[in-house]
């Protein structure tokens, strides 16, 4: 059955962005702290066009994250770290021209642009009509397989609200930011969820959960 999912690494003190954050510094002061334990794997490094990296039970709980995933679904901020007009020359932000998630991506925005197909299978079809039609091009595109979200917090958080997400992961890096980005403030809807996995490593704790719907 297909599930609408995310993932997000946070710190011991609850935020997903540090203080400050913004277009220039899109996870906010010591925010980069939060990902370290994601971005020294090899198979994070690899679809981002970097050598190296570590292998270890950190990379299985990673791989096994995305391995089912058919489409993607991410927000404005996230796309490119911008909110207004395009422009004549709309910024493609830091994907690169050969994005890493080499499937479907869907970007909801205020402001219409034509889809982008991009080098490896990704495409960014950008939606104007909310979130629920967001999901619903994602689904179709994903097939039998799951839909992302991947980002940012205000994005899961609207899906959240609107019950529509059914498992999700925090990556708890041991960090304290004492400010910046909470994932779950103002939430009008309080699901209810039940621990699926804990998974402990010296760089991460994964905690998986389930919501549970009525």
């Amino acid at each position: 059955m297909q599930k609408l999912t995310f993932d997000i690494s946070m710190s011991l003190d609850g935020f997903v962005a540090g203080p400050n954050a913004g277009p220039d510094n899109g996870l906010g002061d010591g925010g980069e702290q939060l990902h370290e334990w994601v971005t020294r794997l090899a198979v994070w490094r690899e679809p981002h066009g970097k050598s190296g990296g570590e292998t270890n039970r950190d990379s299985e709980i990673f791989e096994e994250s995305q391995a089912n995933v058919g489409a993607t679904i991410m927000g404005r901020r996230m796309f490119n770290g911008d909110q207004g007009p395009w422009g004549d020359e709309p910024s493609m932000g830091w994907w690169g021209d050969e994005p890493p998630f080499h499937m479907p991506v869907f970007v909801i925005t205020h402001h219409p642009r034509e889809t982008e197909q991009m080098q490896g299978g990704t495409s960014f079809t950008f939606i104007t009509d909310g979130i629920e039609a967001a999901l619903e091009q994602a689904r179709a595109a994903a097939g039998d397989k799951d839909v992302f979200v991947a980002g940012g917090g205000s994005v899961i958080r609207q899906y959240l609200d609107a019950g529509l997400v059914d498992e999700f992961q925090v990556h708890v890096a041991p960090v304290l930011l004492g400010g910046g980005v909470r994932l779950f403030d103002n939430l009008r809807e309080l699901p209810t969820l039940e621990v699926t996995r804990t998974v402990e490593s010296p760089a991460v704790t994964h905690l998986r959960y389930r919501v549970l719907k009525d």
